[in-house]
């Protein structure tokens, strides 16, 4: 079942990125194969200006398998893992980058630091994390939030995590996007708590007015399956139409995305967002084109 299909980075992504040329990027903890990889590529496609922290020694080692000259750019040399984090997060505070790439570091510490109240980098909403999948070149994404940071998010958190990601489609063209609450039901069951929840936030989008048609809760194949949808006898924007998932807990959205890329050699760009500071944190085994794509999507999440 595991899929064999070559994973690519997709070009609304790149399109959208490249209108911004060449921004200031901190790379946590550099100088493995890998992440290294990803910020060539970044740094060929014009995305990025890196600034290397970690082992300078290790930077310049793996720089030079790639046959990579990386003498232009700046090294601040912190051999210790986890005092990289702390780096990143002062350069964002005092404006020096725009964006934070993982490197070879846990997510955990990584993000321990970045949510320190004295850098000063958490905005009006609440962080969230966003993952833009997408199957071929030219894919029209299926955008999954909250996957990856807000473990068992409340209605209020989940209306952050709403408005982030409206602002984030709207950043790659995707001026009024269909968001689909998801749950295990289509119906509004006391037992089922994520449907209680889908419909609360539904009432909640209508009352803001968010510029979104939001709707929940529906479950995955009434997300995204007008088929589906019509044997159910579901009649709303949203149904069928999906854009976005705005999925119920962590575990949801982290096993949809997983079983995208490992089924369906889907390009998962993760990033970051509501904060002042998009944040990259690709999973240590993601390949090269999904963590470029990562960095092109925070630097398309960037004010």
């Amino acid at each position: 079942m595991l899929s064999d299909k070559e994973i690519v980075c997709p070009n609304n992504l790149l399109n959208a990125a490249h209108k911004k040329k060449g921004v200031k990027a901190g790379i946590v903890n550099a100088g493995k194969p890998l992440p290294m990889l990803s910020i060539q590529d970044a740094v060929n496609e014009n995305l990025i200006e890196p600034i290397f922290i970690g082992d300078k020694n290790e930077i310049i080692k793996c720089a030079q398998d790639l046959k990579w000259n990386v003498s232009k750019y700046e090294i601040i040399h912190e051999p210790i893992e986890n005092n990289t984090a702390a780096i990143a997060a002062k350069l964002a505070s005092d404006k020096k980058i725009k964006i934070i790439v993982k490197g070879h570091i846990h997510t955990d510490v990584l993000m321990k630091e970045v949510l320190k109240r004295e850098y000063n980098l958490l905005g009006k909403t609440r962080l969230s994390h966003i993952w833009h999948m997408t199957l071929d070149k030219e894919d029209k994404p299926l955008i999954i939030t909250d996957g990856a940071l807000n473990v068992l998010p409340n209605v209020k958190t989940k209306m952050h995590i709403l408005k982030n990601v409206i602002n984030f489609s709207n950043r790659i063209g995707i001026g009024r996007p269909k968001v689909a609450i998801l749950s295990a039901t289509e119906e509004v069951l006391d037992s089922v708590q994520s449907s209680l929840d889908a419909e609360e936030l539904t009432k909640l989008a209508k009352k803001e007015n968010l510029d979104a048609d939001v709707f929940g809760p529906l479950a995955f194949d009434n997300c995204i399956s007008k088929k589906s949808a019509l044997i159910k006898g579901i009649k709303n924007e949203v149904a069928g139409m999906a854009d976005v998932l705005l999925v119920p807990n962590v575990e949801s959205g982290n096993g949809l995305v997983k079983m995208l890329i490992y089924f369906c050699g889907a390009c998962a760009a993760g990033v970051v967002v509501g904060g002042k500071v998009p944040v990259v944190i690709t999973s240590r085994s993601d390949d090269a084109p999904a963590r470029l794509a990562s960095i092109a999507a925070a630097v398309v999440a960037l004010d």
